[in-house]
């Protein structure tokens, strides 16, 4: 009995493995002659107690793993690994088409923001994508203006940028034009409010007996010539919006007239590419010192153009010979809306609006703020509009007109049924103006804005005339919650009043 409590020996714990060592070796035997070593994967921890249990020992057991990185976690699934390698080689692989659906999802929301727009541009047009693209370049993102299309935004953005930044003389060309086959079916707009003009050496030392007279201005604005838009322009077929600024911002104590010169060769230029051009609907050239030589060169270029339906060209120095060019321009194109605010322009360019305004068909809006056309002026466009029938905006606020251009625009008010905007603000209309006016409006049921503000109209002239277009905007309200019911009066007859 004694020698059945004895203590088993440690190799006794160890027979399995060793068993199981001894068949794999008797297997490699099978193979080659020479006994191959064994090497112990299990290593059994020393005993402390006298006393030995089998289940302590066991539990105690650890495997040494041969991979030092190796864990317990999931292994990837092999579509997960593909996307990761695409996405790492995408530059120089692009594959996405290819893929399934859910798969280009993967691919492209893991993609980065910075690869060359010669891989992305028209291989992507995932929203998403571009979102994120616009959103790490520019902290604000009106995407609303370019369509709603972010994909559209960024490469307007983009373009504006390289044109903004762009200085003649140094700047290579092909940066623009390189873009072209990458933006062209995206650009619908450009909006570009500085142009840089070529950057001046120093003149040569002349000898003191040459005279300063001669071309020295022409050859000084020529030096100024900025960037020439027409090969560009000429390249997005689907361009319906420019917007232009030939100026320099931030130029601090760098300033210099010159540096905000539109030039005769600028002028040319901008004219054959807007004449070119036959998708523009919008043009507009402000805060540019255009006088009317050059707006002459442009309206020229305008006649007859296909498309063109706003011209803005406010914020100039444009006179009645400019204006008497639009004025002609009215008559042979489809100009909808003509901004001409805060130039030049008096009483015989107003004449001049007047005269084609009285036999015009298409302007809905004319703005002609921020000059100076006085009553006389005044008194054409109003003469113009009682037979005129389709202007709904009229602003002529700031325009140094008063009483008698007032009493005639009551008469235009009783007439009119077209006219739904008129800014007669910072006039001198004065308290018998006021009440031409308010007469005016007693019989107009469709005028639904009359700015008269710093006008010198008495407040009870003003607010009763406040009353009259609030009646009238109720009403246009209710014709439109009810079109049918705007015809019942038109139709209604003595059988209705009868009854």
């Amino acid at each position: 009995m004694q020698d059945n409590l004895t203590p088993l020996p440690m190799s006794v714990f160890s027979r399995p493995s060793e068993t199981t060592q001894d068949q794999s070796s008797a297997a490699g035997q099978a193979t080659s002659t020479a006994p191959q070593p064994v090497k112990a994967t299990v290593v059994t921890p020393p005993i402390k107690s006298k006393g030995l249990n089998t289940s302590n020992v066991r539990r105690m057991r650890r495997i040494i793993a041969e991979d030092a990185e190796w864990s317990l976690a999931i292994v990837p699934l092999l579509s997960e690994l593909c996307i990761q390698h695409i996405v790492k080689n995408f530059q120089n692989n692009p594959i996405l088409t290819q893929l399934l659906p859910e798969d280009q999802r993967k691919v492209l929301d893991h993609l980065s923001p910075d690869l060359p727009l010669t891989v992305t541009a028209n291989l992507i047009e995932n929203e998403n994508y571009w979102r994120r693209c616009c959103t790490q370049r520019w902290p604000v993102c009106h995407v609303a203006r370019h369509g709603g299309s972010w994909k559209r935004m960024f490469f307007e953005r983009h373009l504006e940028n390289l044109l903004k930044q762009f200085i003649p003389g140094t700047t290579d060309p092909a940066v623009i034009l390189d873009l072209l086959p990458l933006c062209r079916n995206y650009v619908r707009r450009i909006q570009v409010d500085q142009f840089l003009p070529p950057i001046r050496l120093p003149p040569p030392p002349r000898d003191g007996d040459q005279s300063d007279s001669g071309s020295e201005g022409e050859m000084e604005e020529s030096s100024t010539d900025h960037y020439q838009l027409r090969d560009l322009v000429a390249g997005l077929k689907h361009l319906e919006e420019l917007d232009l600024v030939y100026g320099v911002k931030d130029c601090g104590m760098n300033f210099e007239w010159n540096l905000f010169l539109f030039t005769y060769r600028d002028c040319h230029s901008l004219a054959a590419t807007i004449k070119a051009c036959h998708t523009l609907k919008v043009f507009r050239l402000t805060r540019s010192r255009m006088d009317d030589d050059k707006a002459r060169i442009l309206m020229r270029s305008l006649l007859d153009h296909p498309a063109l339906e706003e011209l803005d060209l406010s914020h100039n120095l444009i006179g009645d010979r400019g204006v008497r060019a639009a004025a002609k321009l009215l008559s042979h194109s489809r100009l909808r809306v003509l901004n001409l605010a805060n130039n030049q322009v008096r009483a015989p360019g107003a004449q001049s609006l007047a005269h084609a305004l009285a036999h015009n068909t298409n302007l809905v809006s004319l703005n002609l703020r921020l000059n100076c056309i006085e009553d006389e002026g005044g008194q054409a466009l109003a003469h113009a509009l009682q037979t005129n029938k389709c202007l709904t905006t009229l602003h002529l606020g700031g325009n140094e007109l008063s009483e008698p251009t007032a009493t005639l625009l009551s008469q235009v008010l009783s007439v009119n049924t077209v006219l739904t905007s008129i800014n007669l603000s910072c006039n001198h209309i004065g308290l018998d103006g006021g009440k031409q006016l308010l007469e005016g409006m007693s019989d107009n049921k469709t005028l639904l804005e009359f700015d008269l503000r710093l006008s010198d109209v008495a407040q009870e002239s003003e607010y009763l005339i406040g009353q009259a277009l609030q009646a009238n905007r109720e009403a246009a309200r209710q014709r439109a919650l009810n079109p049918s019911h705007s015809m019942s009066p038109t139709t209604s007859g003595p059988e209705n009043s009868a009854g």
